[in-house]
């Protein structure tokens, strides 16, 4: 994933909702939103390449979500998948709290990530960029995409405020599918944000602007789909995807109740 938005316990009856858009290659193989073959409680995108995925959860009450972190052109192969932290806690029974701390160790071993770790009880935050890192989140609303855990970057703040309104109307799992719309509609926003108030990440100011809305729309390396989940008090979730191709076309959408 490369923008996350978070409500983490605003809501008594929606303790978690998550809403999330993938920038990855168009070219880069991927299954979507789907039960794991190996793990019939598993839920989510596939990375058919190295394996893993972006976002996972199971109806055991876990979830997991990855993002890189920008910090200059490019990055060399690392010897182990950012998709295979995601997977592997949704799919374990480990706590967040042991299992973002046992990463203290093999961390450096991964590309540059943020991941985020819900058991149930707790949503935990982990990164290995500047340097390892890893935290309980506060109540709240929080945004995570390619930089510093909640930096106010424009589709960030654009993310957290669109999932304010919505919360503002809606205490509750939605009955039908129709009520994920105005979410869908915040993430699939392109406009892009004034040069004053983007991030330097190293990339340049033409990348920088391309990669500054929420939906990111370019044939080689774009915004592939959106995602949307919603867990409530009783342990009910639903699940959401869209997906588009490379011209930014829908391809599909998914709606389950996990």
């Amino acid at each position: 994933m490369c923008l996350v938005a978070i409500a983490w316990n605003t809501q008594p009856r929606l303790p978690l909702v998550l809403i999330a858009n993938r920038d990855e290659l168009h070219a880069r193989p991927a299954a979507a939103a789907g039960f794991d073959p190996e793990h019939a409680d598993l839920y989510g995108g596939r990375d058919l390449l190295a394996g893993g995925g972006w976002l996972m959860a199971s109806r055991r009450g876990r979830l997991a979500a990855v993002t890189n972190v920008r910090a200059g052109i490019g990055q060399a192969a690392m010897p182990r998948s950012r998709g295979d932290l995601v997977r592997g806690f949704a799919a374990g029974s480990t706590t967040a709290a042991r299992f973002a701390d046992d990463l203290s160790g093999i961390a450096a071993g991964y590309g540059r990530f943020n991941l985020l770790l819900w058991d149930g009880d707790d949503l935990r935050f982990a990164t290995n960029h500047p340097a390892f890192a890893a935290a309980a989140v506060a109540r709240g609303l929080h945004a995570m995409s390619n930089g510093a855990f909640d930096a106010d970057w424009p589709k960030a703040t654009h993310a957290t405020r669109a999932l304010a309104a919505w919360l503002d109307a809606h205490d509750r799992l939605p009955a039908e599918a129709a009520a994920l719309e105005p979410l869908f509609g915040a993430l699939a926003d392109t406009e892009r944000a004034p040069d004053a108030l983007l991030p330097d990440t190293g990339v340049g100011i033409e990348l920088e602007r391309t990669l500054s809305p929420a939906f990111i729309l370019d044939p080689r390396y774009g915004t592939r789909c959106s995602s949307i989940v919603m867990v409530a008090d009783d342990g009910a979730m639903v699940f959401a995807e869209r997906r588009f191709d490379a011209r930014g076309e829908r391809t599909g959408t998914s709606c389950v109740r996990l």
